[in-house]
């Protein structure tokens, strides 16, 4: 029998596993989901007409980071303010293995947040993480995962993905270093950039998504079911801000 606070911290890492997967829960504020699906920055990032729109996640429990659509030096941004909060803009999707080609995305980071440690529970907060959620066998999970995955499905009607993937900017591990959630190790966490050297400017980039799983997970990727936004900064108690560009996939026609 899971303590009160045991079962407190296995619940925020369900929801944050389970962000991806499913109907999302939309929060009130900026991010609103009339406001998201008519912005150039969701259109840009795959919201075709039909296609399921990109939604706020709010975490409950959880002060929500809040996301605004904004013009930021001549490109089409959402906007992300942290105090204290954690939340994501995140699309379901459905790309097949066989169909999965890069992901494209860029951010613009003013300032890193010092005390983070992506590494350790309590210090677990980023400016900026682009998260993708993926399809698996789950008879191959642990008994931990197993537990995790029933409890998600108890508190929010959600499964638990088989594996998320996280792109982020670390502090100071190199760039292709992957880090394992210390909540579960079905999230992982692919260092893309790392330290104070591209701060203050917008950075691009083009991953190649199943060898960035491969290396991440050591496993072939099932389908790619989620995409998502993520600012957070609910452990370290710090507030920061971040910009994103459009998020566009390979193959990014197959939705749900």
């Amino acid at each position: 029998m899971f303590c009160s606070a045991a079962r407190v911290l296995a619940a925020v890492a369900v929801l944050q596993l389970a962000a991806c997967a499913s109907p999302p829960i939309v929060s009130e504020g900026p991010a609103t989901q009339a406001g998201l699906a008519a912005t150039p920055w969701t259109i840009a990032s795959g919201a075709a007409p039909g296609a399921p729109a990109w939604q706020h996640y709010k975490l409950p429990g959880k002060q929500p980071s809040q996301f605004s659509y904004v013009r930021k030096d001549g490109r089409d941004a959402m906007v992300a303010h942290s105090t204290s909060s954690a939340s994501m803009v995140r699309q379901a999707v459905r790309i097949e293995p066989d169909e999965l080609g890069s992901v494209r995305f860029s951010w613009k980071v003013p300032n890193l947040i010092a005390q983070a440690d992506m590494a350790l529970r309590e210090m677990d907060d980023s400016p900026v993480r682009i998260v993708l959620a993926f399809e698996g066998d789950r008879s191959k999970f642990s008994g931990k995962n197993a537990m995790l995955s029933e409890l998600a499905r108890a508190l929010t009607g959600e499964e638990m993905p088989f594996a998320t993937l996280m792109y982020v900017w670390c502090n100071s591990r190199q760039p292709d270093s992957v880090i394992v959630n210390p909540r579960t190790d079905r999230i992982r966490k692919l260092v893309v950039e790392s330290g104070t050297g591209k701060l203050r400017q917008w950075v691009d980039y083009e991953r190649n998504i199943r060898a960035d799983y491969e290396k991440a997970f050591g496993e072939t990727p099932g389908a790619l079911v989620g995409i998502g936004i993520m600012t957070d900064s609910d452990n370290t108690r710090s507030t920061i801000q971040a910009w994103y560009g459009p998020v566009t996939v390979g193959a990014f026609g197959r939705m749900k």
